[in-house]
């Protein structure tokens, strides 16, 4: 198993991938987790569900809700409350989403995001979201952020299946008519990096999201940075 390329060793890697792979400059389409990848929203995720759980009797620690971000939501109530029934699992995502949709103005794009995503436009990329989000919250995100007319898709777990399923990443490619070469795709979670992989897609995982540099590298990412500058500075390049 070979170790992920950090930005660090960034010219070795255009150098030493497999014929079969492009070089990241050649690729024609990025694919972008959401959460803790472009938009800087950990903390207050971390928050709802602490909120969410604890209104109706459940409790849970930082590290356990940020370990399932990139999951659907559902998904990832089931995995930190098993003891809840059917019933108190749907209370709980009900109260988180109110919470998280009162507080969502606090949930900026990582500052350098803007920018990257211009760059990478006028370099005629095609760019897309693949995203734990249901659809409602990530075109409530995407308004908040007034960044829709970047991206030629958009890709959610309610219709595609959670993470690492890679169904959303197929439709993105079928949709686009790319082929898995052309293609990369970056999060901050164990599960995108997860995805990625199933389809043999380059991966870029990023060290300042849900997950630390250790978990990230030992799922074997193609690349990865730790700041979302380097990230920026990776993909322009």
């Amino acid at each position: 198993m070979t170790a992920p390329m950090t930005t660090q060793t960034t010219e070795l890697a255009k150098n030493t991938q497999s014929a079969n792979e492009h070089h990241l400059s050649d690729k024609t389409l990025v694919i972008f987790d959401w959460d803790g990848t472009l938009m800087d929203s950990i903390g207050l995720i971390v928050d709802s569900m602490h909120v969410a759980g604890e209104a109706h009797g459940f409790e849970t620690t930082d590290k356990a809700v940020k370990d399932i971000i990139g999951l659907s939501l559902m998904n990832g109530i089931e995995i930190l409350y098993p003891q809840a029934n059917e019933s108190q699992m749907l209370a709980i995502q009900q109260t988180y989403a109110e919470y998280y949709i009162a507080n969502s103005h606090a949930t900026p794009l990582f500052e350098p995001i803007e920018n990257m995503l211009q760059t990478l436009q006028q370099q005629n990329k095609k760019l897309a979201v693949a995203t734990g989000k249901k659809r409602k919250g990530l075109d409530r995100v995407l308004d908040a952020s007034k960044s829709h007319h970047y991206f030629v898709m958009t890709r959610c777990a309610d219709e595609s299946g959670s993470k690492p399923d890679p169904q959303m990443l197929t439709d993105i490619l079928e949709y686009t008519q790319q082929q898995i070469s052309d293609a990369v795709f970056i999060g901050d979670s164990i599960y995108d990096i997860q995805m990625a992989t199933a389809l043999g897609m380059t991966s870029i995982a990023v060290n300042y999201g849900t997950a630390t540099s250790a978990e990230l590298a030992a799922q074997n990412p193609t690349y990865q940075v730790d700041t979302p500058q380097a990230l920026a500075d990776l993909l322009c390049a």
